[in-house]
């Protein structure tokens, strides 16, 4: 079992270095923008594994709808917690973006709002998940999940339905949001290389929340059978 995290980590740290030389020095300078367009190569590979593992959120929340999956469930809480860092990225490196570009750190536009926006809804899931102690808690945070993801295409589509000064998509924005293969290239490694170090930051979150889980079941099962009917008779014989 370490072995396979060992492995993991290490392909992650390789490919994360590659993805560092390739974004840094490797990907030619940005004619309009210079050297501060390199933080690109972070921003987008950070905003595309937070909605990929905001949609496997969203896919394991329905699992556990119907289900009541144990399993599913720690899958959920654990892709939220994981997607809630690299969109932490995104609004993060977005400002220092736009910061010398845009001349402000940070304009209510619609790509930036609703990014916002989804970061406080999944934070508010966590928050559910975290401090509430109804026993219905797993359920109404699914069904809370099932709602933040609603989110996601709101935040994808923002910069083709409103006017925004955010770039175009990079995939399906046409001429537009043309890159050199070279510059293609550092986005796409630097994307293998946080979906690499994204899954084991995921695996070991959910072991962990597993490992919660059946801590939390031994303990339901022990005081049932300390309190159980039979007992309650011999304590209260030994009374």
């Amino acid at each position: 079992m370490k072995l396979k995290y060992i492995f993991l980590g290490a392909i992650s740290l390789a490919l994360l270095v590659w993805g560092y030389y390739m974004g840094m020095y490797g990907a030619p300078t940005e004619q309009t923008m210079g050297d501060v367009q390199r933080i690109f190569y972070y921003h987008v590979p950070s905003a595309w594994t937070a909605f990929l593992l905001f949609f496997a959120n969203f896919i394991a929340s329905i699992v556990y709808l119907f289900t009541r999956g144990k399993r599913a469930d720690a899958f959920a809480v654990s892709s939220a917690e994981v997607g809630i860092v690299f969109c932490t990225v995104v609004l993060i490196t977005g400002p220092i973006w736009a910061r010398p570009v845009w001349g402000i750190w940070w304009t209510w536009d619609a790509r930036l709002t609703t990014t916002l926006i989804l970061w406080l809804i999944y934070v508010s899931y966590l928050f559910l998940r975290k401090f509430s102690t109804c026993g219905q808690t797993p359920i109404l945070a699914a069904a809370l999940a099932v709602f933040c993801f609603l989110d996601v295409p709101i935040v994808y589509l923002s910069i083709r339905y409103f006017r925004t000064q955010h770039p175009q998509p990079v995939i399906g924005g046409g001429e537009r949001s043309g890159l050199d293969p070279v510059m293609w290239k550092a986005v796409l490694i630097n994307w293998l290389a946080f979906l690499v170090f994204g899954s084991l930051v995921l695996a070991l979150r959910y072991r962990l929340e597993r490992m919660r889980q059946q801590v939390e079941e031994s303990h339901a099962l022990r005081d049932e059978t300390t309190f159980s009917p039979a007992n309650a008779v011999v304590m209260r014989s030994a009374r």
